[in-house]
Order: C-alpha cells, then structure tokens, then sequence
C-alpha cells in the first residue's frame, strides 16, 4: 500500500512540474506566432553569391 501512495505522489510531482512548465512556456510567449512556421516552406531563400577572392581570378598573359 504503501509504494502505492509513493508512486502516486511521485506521478503527480511530475505532472505539476510539466503543468509548470507548459504554463511558463505559453506567458513567455512560445507559441505566439502559428501563422509563419506553416508558410516558410513557400517561399524559397535567396541565394547568397560568393565573391571570388583576388587569388581564385587568374590573370590572361
């Protein structure tokens, strides 16, 4: 009976600090922005263009 009550004791410490947690996460503002995740994926990145360094370019003789 007794690991019974420690079990149920130790389950609901768990669940209060996960309750804690979620609660914390949701007034710092985690999950503020639902629109932007959803529509990143269309449109595409721009490409950055690499600049050549001064030794890459060859000179013609």
């Amino acid at each position: 009976m007794l690991i019974i009550i420690l079990l149920i004791s130790i389950s609901l410490t768990i669940a209060v600090i996960f309750l804690l947690i979620f609660y914390w996460s949701m007034k710092s503002g985690q999950y503020d922005d639902t629109y932007t995740p959803s529509v990143r994926m269309l449109f595409e990145d721009k490409k950055k263009e690499k600049k050549s360094a001064p030794e890459d370019k060859q000179q013609p003789s």
